[in-house]
């Protein structure tokens, strides 16, 4: 007679053979073993040993249990029907609160657990409510948590410490974090990692140094988390010598580390200077992450290889690895560098569709690319669909348009900033005083400076001081500008004097200029642009000596003038445009176009002006060596080749001419077409014969 299989018990059922059901609950809990758990909490249920009188601690497992599950719903449930709790049960369930993201429920929960139930809560509970201000960002709250533990004497308590340390790094009171962690003894890595943390990223560098040498001398070992602070401090301070000897102690240890680790790797290599060795690093990886090919992307942006960093953008799609938010905010800033306005709408165009066009740094990606390709209406449009905005956003925007010459614009988006409640900080500042100088503001730039950045405790820097040189210079007080640069008690630099030495040049006060010339070049003897400018004040005024003797110096520096170069973007082409050269293949149509225009133009009254002309030669050979600047060329090149609603968009590399100026104002009223030019300068928006920098850049 065959006999039938008995069927095994489940395995899980064996536990409850005499087993402790709290013991198997954290078991279960820890393991994250849910179902596990429901079986132990129906054998309590069927027992009657949850929610009685005399059974909080089998209450208080499950409700651990579904709190470290991820069903706090449910944990919540139990809690409220507890007849009694005691304190271990609320510091459960704030844990599966905080761990599900949900911190002000734990800010709600304790403020009714201090003053509803009148109980005191452990140094676990505390650990759990000041980690919650943490990721929430309530510094105030904090800041009572923490007095509360001082009350408490539980300070010294160390995830307590830790708590209080992370808090305060996480809500840049870095200050406090630091008063937290000098005063309370004992340190361990978590101590010293939240530190680390809050003061790289707040910029903190020097004190950063000094917790990290405490550290070394206390012999505290390091983890992974240390390895990325010390990376990123290293990056920060540009220190290779300090990111060598980190990575040199990393290899020593037997710790795993993860793709993180490696990128901050590269990432340090590239911002100290040393892409090859982040390429390198980068080539040794057994197996690429988005997150190690948009590191090394970034390593490529930040060293001027921007096309590069484009070009792996496609090889990291051939791996089949998806990129994110970052990967979209290097290529596109990298297009932004090249200007590249169709390559980056196509980037804007991937990011769309792959779901990562409302992360704000890709929208302020796309702010800084459209701006910096020619595009302000298509930053604006950008900027105008963000949902969230940050400080980089409004200063991304602030800068485009002053940048542009849209000084009312930039002052309009400021004031924008300021009724939605954000604090505008020193970048902020720069691009507001700049707008304020295109616009001639001299009373409303002097306020900024003297009221408004001290009322947002903004310590005014070179630069605005600077904005403030340019705002009188523009508007014609050159002497003023020169005794405001004397009577202020900051260290100038060479751009501050060539701000001034431009007015002059502009304002044809050439004594003045060449006064200030002489201090450039004492401050920075390889500036060719300061040798042009004041060669140009001596040709303006037909002191040829002068310009002779202004080129016999720069031979004899070996300072030599870069040749004016001008590109234009024609579908996915770039052209690029040399003045007077004949090198592109439809050199001799662009040639014609060019002269078509210029007696077109002089119909309108344009005249060559050929004092921009820095050669004594005849006044006819001047003009023709005015007539085929690489703007002139490009642009011509441009109306052939565009339909004639399109704007046209040129790139230069050097300052624009007087004549070029003048020509291309003409040009765009003669043609009904709007022409952008960026040149070292700024941007010149050309319409119906006007520029938008009015005739001062």
């Amino acid at each position: 007679m065959k006999l039938m299989a008995i069927p095994k018990a489940p395995k899980s059922r064996l536990f409850f053979l005499g087993e402790d059901p709290v013991r198997l609950l954290k078991l279960a809990a820890d393991s994250n073993n849910l179902n596990v758990g429901k079986q132990i909490h129906a054998h309590l249920v069927v027992t009657n040993k949850v929610s009685s009188h005399n059974n909080v601690a089998q209450t208080t497992s499950v409700i651990n249990l579904y709190g470290k599950c991820g069903r706090v719903s449910v944990a919540r449930h139990l809690f409220d029907s507890m007849p009694k709790r005691n304190v271990v049960s609320w510091g459960a369930l704030m844990a599966g609160y905080l761990r599900e993201g949900l911190a002000l429920e734990v800010l709600v929960l304790f403020k009714s657990m201090v003053s509803v139930d009148n109980m005191r809560p452990n140094e676990f509970v505390l650990t759990t409510v000041v980690s919650s201000c943490s990721s929430c960002g309530r510094v105030e709250e904090g800041k009572q948590c923490h007095g509360y533990v001082l009350k408490s004497g539980l300070e010294f308590h160390q995830h307590v410490k830790n708590a209080l340390v992370h808090m305060y790094s996480k809500c840049s009171d870095v200050k406090g974090a630091m008063r937290v962690f000098s005063t309370v003894p004992g340190y361990d890595v978590f101590s010293y990692n939240s530190v680390l943390d809050g003061l790289v990223e707040h910029g903190h560098q020097k004190e950063a140094m000094e917790v990290l040498s405490l550290m070394v001398g206390e012999g505290v070992a390091w983890d992974s988390v240390t390895f990325v602070n010390i990376f990123g401090l290293s990056s920060c301070l540009r220190n290779l010598r300090l990111g060598l000897q980190v990575h040199c102690r990393m290899l020593k240890t037997n710790i795993e580390y993860d793709a993180y680790v490696y990128s901050t790797i590269m990432d340090m290599y590239g911002k100290c200077g040393k892409l090859a060795y982040a390429v390198r690093f980068f080539k040794c990886l057994q197996t690429h992450s988005v997150v190690s090919w948009t590191t090394i992307m970034a390593a490529n942006f930040q060293n001027g290889y921007f096309e590069e960093a484009l070009n792996l953008f496609v090889k990291m799609r051939l791996e089949d690895i998806s990129p994110n938010e970052y990967t979209f905010a290097v290529l596109l800033n990298s297009s932004a560098s090249l200007s590249v306005l169709r390559h980056g709408a196509l980037i804007h165009a991937c990011a769309e569709k792959l779901g990562f066009k409302d992360h704000v740094i890709v929208g302020n990606a796309l702010i800084n690319m459209y701006a910096k390709s020619g595009n302000i209406e298509a930053a604006y449009e950008a900027f105008s669909d963000m949902i969230h905005r940050d400080i980089v956003t409004w200063n991304v925007m602030i800068s485009g348009y002053s940048h542009h010459g849209l000084g009312k614009e930039a002052l309009n988006v400021f004031q924008d900033m300021l009724t939605a409640g954000d604090h505008p900080n020193y970048i902020t500042f720069v691009a507001v005083l700049s707008a304020c100088a295109h616009l001639g503001l001299v009373q409303q730039g002097f306020y900024y400076v003297n009221q408004l950045m001290k009322q947002y405790c903004v310590e005014p820097g070179v630069e605005h001081f600077t904005c403030i040189v340019g705002l009188l210079s523009r508007a014609g007080l050159l002497d003023e500008a020169e005794s405001y640069m004397r009577s202020v008690s900051i260290k100038w630099d060479s751009i501050a004097w060539r701000t001034l030495l431009n007015a002059c040049f502009l304002h044809r006060n050439y004594g003045l200029g060449r006064r200030v010339a002489e201090i450039v070049m004492q401050m920075d003897h390889n500036d060719a642009g300061t040798y042009l400018l004041l060669s140009n004040m001596y040709a303006k005024a037909r002191r040829w000596d002068g310009v002779v003797k202004i080129r016999k110096l720069m031979r004899e520096r070996n300072i030599k003038k870069e040749p004016g170069v001008s590109w234009v973007e024609i579908k996915d082409t770039a052209h690029v445009f040399v003045s007077e050269d004949k090198s592109h293949p439809e050199s001799r149509q662009i040639y014609e176009k060019v002269a078509e225009l210029l007696v077109k133009i002089k119909l309108l009254g344009y005249a060559p002006d050929i004092t921009a002309v820095l050669h004594d030669v005849e006044d006819e050979q001047k003009e023709d060596y005015l007539s085929y600047h690489s703007e002139k060329l490009a642009i011509a090149y441009s109306l052939m080749k565009t339909p004639s609603e399109a704007p046209i968009r040129v790139i230069k590399n050097l300052r624009m001419c007087d004549d070029c100026h003048t020509a291309v104002k003409l040009i765009s009223k003669l043609t009904n077409r709007v022409i952008i030019v960026r040149d070292a300068n700024r941007f010149h928006h050309f319409k119906d014969g006007y520029c938008s920098c009015a005739d001062y850049w």
